[in-house]
């Protein structure tokens, strides 16, 4: 296994990321979208956001690089003059029956399931038709074991926000409460850049969400958070909801 640097790109600000957080903030129970969450763009901020990474694919260098088939993930790595594999491995969390519901939707509608994920907590609540976080894991796993055998020393994905919680779940050996506890402690904004480094065989996180490259371009970073969860096993705080705020531009059920 060659690969010795995995950097991690969260896509830019999506037209859903802003029309989740009017929603949530006006209280309503559907979050007005026209498009499925594949096809859902970058809005104009995001797009310039991507285009802001292009400095940091400069300074990388030869990689490989790949991203989620979602249409605001590639667009910001063709944005940053990537030319990104697809790989249907790095989309985003799928929500099933709470797609495009605001937290107050999930509530009103189904409050069985509002129920059973303040039980279960979010990292192994499967929402009907959807996927938990460790669902998600089990296909990062599978990609990672193809990614990390690169010919090259530096792998670059352009994906989501719980995407970048999980890499680091994986390649850094965390536990369900650390992956929640970094989702807090350590935010991903949109167009941020997350570098994992391996040496002596382990892998650790030299930056998570470094914003550097849009602040030097004037642009300003933006961070979509979701909703706190119920308490989890052991009367715990669960870390709250940051899977990518698009995910509240799905729902606010992640």
């Amino acid at each position: 296994m060659r690969v010795q640097r995995l950097i991690l790109i969260r896509h830019g600000e999506s037209v859903g990321n802003e029309a989740a957080s009017a929603a949530e903030a006006a209280g309503d129970e559907v979050i007005d979208l026209p498009f499925r969450d594949v096809d859902t763009p970058l809005s104009p901020l995001g797009e310039r956001q991507a285009e802001a990474v292009a400095a940091v694919l400069r300074e990388v260098g030869d990689a490989e690089v790949w991203s989620s088939p979602y249409v605001r993930a590639h667009r910001t790595g063709l944005l940053a003059g990537a030319r990104p594999s697809v790989d249907e491995r790095l989309r985003d969390r799928e929500l099933g029956v709470l797609d495009h519901l605001t937290s107050h939707g999930v509530r009103e509608r189904f409050p069985s399931e509002d129920e059973r994920r303040a039980h279960l907590g979010k990292f192994y609540y499967r929402p009907p038709g959807g996927e938990s976080w460790a669902d998600v894991a089990l296909r990062l796993r599978s990609f990672l074991r193809d990614a990390l055998d690169a010919p090259r020393e530096t792998v670059v994905v352009f994906a989501h926000e719980a995407l970048v919680h999980l890499t680091r779940y994986v390649v850094e050996g965390w536990d369900e409460r650390r992956a929640l506890a970094a989702a807090i402690a350590e935010p991903v904004a949109n167009a941020s850049v997350t570098v994992l480094e391996r040496s002596d065989g382990a892998w650790r996180a030299e930056r998570v969400g470094d914003v550097a490259h849009l602040v030097a371009a004037g642009i300003a970073p933006t961070l979509h958070a979701g909703r706190r969860d119920a308490a989890a096993e052991g009367g715990d705080i669960d870390p709250g909801e940051p899977d990518d705020a698009e995910e509240e531009s799905r729902v606010t059920a992640e």
